[in-house]
């Protein structure tokens, strides 16, 4: 069925680069929008965060919604998105999550705090790490532990340390990363103190304890307060690593195991007031209890793997969350016929720091696309500078992400290994082992040294 789609009203879409750039262009006919932000992964986009205010921000983007007849605001962006789209619509009286939600999403310190009131069964052990950037680290901490920010994205600076030597040196860092830190924390920060005081200062790390197992993302959305699921997701790891290999949809994943995760999805999102937007629930089943662990809460959708949904499900989790932003139920939307009976998003990612991955030519991208017409692509090259910093940060280089479609898993891989040999990269389907706790995922081209001299003076 077809929904009343507000076909001259537009939506605000807030901090829309990579993969929703291309998801919600494709959209913009049936839904016309407008944009705002800067990209916070590419300098010089990102310097504005020397002067970044969201309260500002938001003001300009109220003004602005006003100037262009927008009715609606909409973003998938972990850092500053999610929560500059809550405090919109909250000013603006628009559909959207509510901002003690978001807030309680993202920090995640106090995220574990909640699901230990109401799911203490999937929640590993937890504590704030007392000790601020580059002070002495306590020694009552039992190792392996892993180790986080209170409040990131994209798994910067989330690692698994072994001692206390190695905590230390994975919170000593130079001047310029320290201003980066406190930059992307402050506007959080900012409005955590005002409408969520009791989570605590987000200017923190975090200490969990290690779970191990197969690690999965549980994707949904509110609207009128009630929950709906959409898919899982399997996330593929470098083997020996955190690093993202694949995400496979769908999910290999027990049903039984799927009803807990929604089950315990569910108490948490009521615990926060989540009523209304799209989600996305990560969780670990633990190797050897098969236990349910929860990751994270995002208050957003994994914009990464709407592209999967598409070719499998037939449906568009851009649009849906476009429907949610007007207050529509993403139920009235009509469904496309699916074209794939599995699909998946390839990680390319060298974990040799020396290593520079050759991105593929034109030539060979007119290879990829004459024999995958159906391919989407992203390249990230980076100059010997960046792919150190993107070690230190991430510890590893993604290089690139392919998504492709195929009837079944033997046939995607075939496709995958074939489209891999034409760009001349490696297949994510490696059984070798690598460096242990090498990394995350994310891309990051943050300012250097004397780049952020320029910009703070």
């Amino acid at each position: 069925m077809q929904s009343d789609r507000p076909q001259n009203k537009k939506t605000l879409v807030l901090f829309g680069f990579d993969w929703d750039a291309i998801e919600f262009g494709r959209l913009v006919r049936q839904w016309p929008q407008t944009r705002a932000g800067f990209d916070l992964f590419r300098f010089p986009s990102n310097a504005r965060l020397a002067w970044f205010d969201i309260q500002r921000f938001c003001r300009l983007g109220a003004a602005k919604a006003r100037l262009t007849g927008a009715r609606a605001v909409i973003s998938n962006h972990e850092q500053f998105g999610a929560l500059s789209a809550a405090l919109l619509a909250e000013h603006m009286h628009w559909p959207g999550t509510r901002v003690e939600a978001v807030l309680a999403c993202q920090h995640k310190l106090y995220a574990r705090e909640i699901l230990q009131e109401v799911a203490p069964e999937a929640n590993p052990a937890f504590r704030r790490l007392e000790a601020a950037y580059g002070e002495t680290i306590p020694h009552d901490i039992e190792y392996p532990v892993f180790v986080k920010p209170v409040k990131a994205a994209f798994s910067v600076l989330a690692r698994q340390v072994t001692s206390r030597q190695e905590l230390v040196e994975h919170t000593r860092f130079s001047k310029s990363e320290l201003w980066i830190i406190k930059h992307l924390v402050q506007p959080f920060e900012k409005i955590l103190t005002q409408r969520l005081p009791q989570a605590g200062t987000a200017h923190s790390l975090m200490l969990e304890q290690p779970v191990r197992g197969r690690q999965y993302c549980l994707d949904g959305y509110v609207v009128n307060g009630e929950m709906r699921r959409l898919g899982v997701v399997d996330a593929v790891m470098y083997p020996g690593t955190d690093a993202f290999m694949r995400f496979d949809y769908p999910s290999h994943l027990d049903d039984d195991i799927v009803a807990t995760a929604e089950d315990i999805a569910r108490r948490f999102l009521t615990a926060v007031g989540f009523e209304h937007g799209l989600f996305n629930m990560e969780f670990i089943v633990e190797a050897t209890t098969g236990q349910l662990k929860v990751i994270e809460f995002n208050p957003r959708m994994a914009a990464q793997f709407s592209d999967l949904y598409k070719r499998v499900d037939g449906i568009n989790l851009h649009e849906i969350a476009l429907a949610l932003s007007h207050g529509i139920d993403p139920a009235t939307l009509a469904n496309r016929d699916p074209d794939a009976g599995c699909a998946s998003s390839f990680v390319y990612r060298s974990f040799d720091p020396d290593a520079r991955p050759p991105m593929p030519s034109d030539q060979q991208l007119r290879q990829l696309q004459a024999a995958y017409g159906d391919h989407l692509l992203f390249e990230f090259p980076k100059k010997p500078h960046e792919i150190r910093r993107d070690f230190k940060w991430l510890g590893s280089y993604r290089y690139g992400i392919l998504h492709l479609g195929g009837r079944d898993p033997d046939d995607l891989k075939a496709r995958c290994e074939h489209a891999s040999s034409l760009l001349g990269w490696p297949a994510p389907y490696a059984n070798e082992p690598r460096p242990a706790n090498a990394g995350a995922e994310g891309n990051i081209d943050w300012p250097d040294d004397a780049e952020v001299e320029k910009v703070t003076g």
